[in-house]
């Protein structure tokens, strides 16, 4: 990644952005590898919406890919599609939130009207809008948002930790699109966030987990998110592996009953549908535009159900619950934190292979730690 240029349109005392009345600072990605803080007017809440001061936003790969300027994403764009705030104000017609309620935002917005949508499955509209990767999002110091995409955070959750709500709900997209059920054995390749969130899930429904990859230090983690076995892969080394066989419970003899593959590597799948038991469930969830290949008669033959999963189905509240549930472990996975003054260091940090990166926590100018 080439350095990133950073041009300052707005002043910056200290943590505390200077804006005038009505404006705001915003934090623009203009072109590839490049960040313009501008102050723009301050948007104000509608009928159906509330007006939320943005107090952290967590950043993902496909945030990295937006700022390397590869991804379907047009620029200039206010990036940021993990994130929470508290509410300031709302607008007409909002009867389910009050000023300072402090809440985590669905960046979904569907059409409501295609096929997709009429069957409850807005997550993958055809004409599907996300804050931060379609139109702008929360690396701004406020967003109007409708109160429908917003869920208030339970009680003495921290807003960083709401902002891990959407990569949680993501994970839980996969964990029921796969039909996951108490006492199955399943097996989770990848053990970047959502692999590690994935993991969290299935263990807190009942799930036997074993979770792969091929750097030692994830699978440390992933014991820590509830994994009963780890497996480190060799990707020059055939699978499934004699470790795998040894990890499988005597219910799971033949192999795993659901595989969720969260990589976007081609050739995990490949594993996957190998090492699925036969009438079993693999689930991608991983995303990649590289082609794969897998001998095509181990679906009709183990009468394999092979499933994608995108985004998530309005699974931001089960999200809150889980995270509530386990809070110490989520906030496990926050890695680096920077302000938003840092963003481009933060984006490096990102890029650079040789870190050990979960996620990476922006604090926004008026929401600080929690």
């Amino acid at each position: 990644m080439s350095t990133p240029t950073v041009s300052t349109g707005a002043t910056s005392t200290g943590t505390t952005t200077v804006t005038g009345n009505g404006t705001m600072l915003a934090v623009r990605t203009v072109a590839a590898n490049t960040l313009d803080y501008v102050e723009v007017a301050r948007p104000t809440a509608g009928t159906g919406e509330a007006l939320v001061r943005i107090d952290h936003v967590a950043l993902c790969g496909t945030d990295l890919h937006i700022f390397e300027d590869d991804y379907a994403s047009e620029l200039p764009l206010v990036q940021g599609h993990e994130l929470a705030g508290t509410v300031v104000a709302v607008g007409p017609g909002v009867d389910t939130l009050v000023a300072g309620d402090r809440v985590a935002v669905d960046p979904l917005i569907p059409c409501g009207e295609c096929g997709a949508c009429r069957e409850g499955r807005g997550n993958v509209c055809g004409r599907l809008v996300v804050f931060g990767c379609y139109c702008d999002g929360g690396l701004a110091e406020f967003l109007a948002v409708s109160a429908v995409r917003l869920h208030r955070l339970p009680a003495g959750m921290p807003s960083e930790l709401g902002a891990i709500a959407e990569p949680v709900s993501i994970s839980l997209q996969a964990v029921s699109r796969g039909r996951a059920a108490a006492g199955e054995t399943v097996l989770v390749l990848g053990a970047g966030p959502i692999g590690l969130l994935a993991t969290l899930a299935l263990r807190d429904l009942g799930c036997t987990v074993i979770t792969a990859d091929t750097i030692p230090g994830r699978l440390e983690l992933a014991r820590d998110f509830g994994a009963h076995h780890t497996l480190l892969i060799d990707p020059a080394a055939p699978f499934p592996t004699d470790e795998l066989d040894a990890a499988l419970p005597d219910t799971a003899a033949d192999g795993p009953q659901l595989v969720l593959e969260a990589t976007g590597v081609p050739a995990s799948l490949t594993n996957a549908v190998t090492a699925v038991a036969p009438a079993g469930r693999v689930v991608q969830v991983g995303i990649s535009v590289r082609p794969t290949a897998f001998p095509l008669n181990l679906l009709p033959f183990k009468e394999i159900d092979l499933l994608g999963s995108r985004n998530s189905q309005g699974l931001i509240p089960q999200a809150l619950e889980l995270i509530a549930r386990h809070p110490d472990t989520v906030r496990g996975l926050i890695t680096h934190r920077f302000g938003v003054r840092e963003l481009a260091t933060a984006f490096a940090t990102m890029h650079d292979a040789g870190q050990r990166v979960g996620k990476i926590l922006i604090d926004m100018p008026t929401g600080g730690r929690s």
